[in-house]
């Protein structure tokens, strides 16, 4: 009896021990199961967060679905500590100390095209548009990775999308020849394989051209400072230059406005290749219209022209911001500056036009600009004028340097040219603040009536040359064409000028 089992005890027992196995594995597949799941959700999460390396340091990349709460601490993630010590070392971005300080366009592209494509979540956007009458962008925000030498950008997306690729030339007309354009391409997936950056960098970055039609004086202002500075004025010098046709005697020409808006040194894409990793980067420069800003195309800055002729006069230390009163308090008479162009379309009659505009009551200096003259130097020459009158030509840019409410005096060469002439340079006097005042020149006023005769088409028929091609219009009213000013005809433009400069301060 003693070594006879009770049949309730040994049950239990069994039971007890085949739960407690039971127990056990139930709880390791539990355990099992949690394991792989929160793997799958630290990768896949939209609100989850991944590893990944830039430079050689292991980063968190919050991916869309953060809160704002996030925002901050994401902005320090994707940047290391260091990352400020390397750019100094290793990217060639150096900063520096703020001084104080034709193709001829159709339309300026005011809205994305029916080409261009966004894609955005809440930490990532694409916005490119090829297809506009003048300029082709990028704009991109999240991973983007430059490699300049294969003139490419690579937009990995926060989330998967369609694989895209865009071609943009960076230069701000779109049909430039000469400029090669950039390939950007947006991956289809965060995991898709990706470049690894050598640089990340703590600011944003634009991408732009040089070459093209710069070395133009207008060109330089109308195709790259304006759309420059309406595309970085916002980061308030904390912008990255990426340039492609780097032009080294360009960007010395006008180094102080471009080391205003970015105290970084430029880089020399085409020789750059190395991955540089941006936050955000523009890709191409926009030109809104002809030297102009508009205010509708830089949201929410709403820069305009006068906001660009305002930041010059600070980066040049221009003193007047408005013209002087007449009769000024010094007994002195307003300025005139004359611009006597060296060749083609120039006035052959100055000492004449001088004394015109000395009866008028103007104080006249006569100005022959040079290419290699030093822009600070004509800058301060100008704004120390109250008016300035020249032939159309680049020249008549340095309006752009005149104070506020002075007046710009274009003389249209014989030709039908006042609405080439009112858009280069009449709309864009305007919207500097200026008054605007224009002079067109008649047959008998033009040295091709003594080279051609009256009835060369030139001169008859204006209309035939225009129809023939922009070519035809170009070699005889702007290449081989002289101005010889009926002062007498001329002479109430000039009171017209004097009348505006003395009613404006009564």
């Amino acid at each position: 009896m003693g070594g006879e089992m009770k049949p309730g005890r040994g049950l239990r027992t069994w039971a007890q021990r085949h739960l407690n196995v039971t127990f056990a594995v139930g709880f390791l597949l539990v355990l099992l199961t949690y394991l792989v799941v929160s793997r799958q959700l630290a990768v896949a999460a939209p609100g989850g967060a991944a590893s990944r390396v830039v430079a050689g340091k292991q980063v968190v990349v919050r991916d869309a679905g953060d809160n704002a709460e996030g925002a901050s601490k994401r902005r320090q993630e994707w940047q290391p500590k260091q990352a400020a010590a390397e750019e100094e070392e290793t990217s060639g971005a150096v900063p520096t100390e703020e001084e104080e300080s034709y193709p001829k366009r159709d339309e300026a592209d005011g809205k994305p095209s029916a080409e261009a494509e966004t894609t955005t979540t809440t930490t990532s956007k694409a916005v490119c548009n090829t297809d506009g009458p003048v300029s082709e962008t990028c704009d991109l925000d999240g991973d983007v990775r430059t490699n300049g030498s294969a003139l490419s950008v690579t937009f990995v997306p926060a989330s998967p999308s369609e694989r895209r690729e865009w071609k943009v030339r960076p230069y701000s007309r779109r049909t430039m020849v000469g400029v090669d354009r950039v390939t950007v391409t947006r991956l289809g997936s965060p995991d898709d394989p990706a470049a690894p950056c050598a640089v990340a960098h703590s600011v944003p970055g634009v991408l732009f051209a040089l070459g093209g039609l710069t070395g133009n004086y207008w060109h330089d202002f109308s195709d790259v400072l304006m759309p420059l500075y309406a595309a970085s004025r916002r980061y308030g010098g904390e912008v990255l230059f990426l340039v492609s046709n780097m032009q080294p005697w360009w960007l010395g020409k006008y180094e102080a406005v471009v080391r205003r808006l970015s105290r970084y040194d430029a880089v020399d894409l085409d020789r750059d290749a190395r991955v540089r990793c941006f936050r955000r980067l523009t890709v191409g420069l926009r030109l809104h219209k002809e030297l102009g800003v508009a205010p509708e195309l830089t949201a929410p800055d709403r820069l305009t022209t006068a906001d660009f002729t305002a930041f010059l006069r600070e980066t040049y230390a221009l003193q007047r911001g408005a013209p002087a009163a007449v009769p000024t308090t010094e007994g002195r008479k307003p300025r005139l500056m004359l611009i006597h162009r060296a060749h083609y379309r120039r006035f052959v009659n100055v000492p004449e036009i001088t004394r015109a505009a000395e009866a008028a009551g103007f104080e006249v200096a006569v100005a022959s600009p040079r290419g290699d003259a030093p822009v600070e130097e004509t800058a301060r020459a100008v704004n120390s004028c109250d008016a300035l009158l020249g032939v159309h030509g680049a020249g008549l840019t340095n309006a752009v340097f005149l104070p506020p409410g002075a007046v710009l005096i274009q003389v249209v060469p014989y030709g039908r040219l006042e609405r080439m002439a009112r858009r280069d340079f009449g709309d864009p006097a305007e919207d500097m603040g200026l008054r605007y005042l224009e002079y067109s020149v008649s047959a008998e006023e033009s040295t091709l009536l003594e080279m051609l005769g009256p009835e060369h088409p030139v001169i008859r028929d204006p209309d035939s040359v225009h129809r023939s091609g922009w070519d035809k219009v170009a070699e005889y009213y702007l290449g081989k064409q002289d101005v010889r000013i009926d002062v007498d005809r001329f002479a109430p433009t000039l009171a017209q000028a004097m009348d505006h400069l003395r009613h404006r301060h009564q």
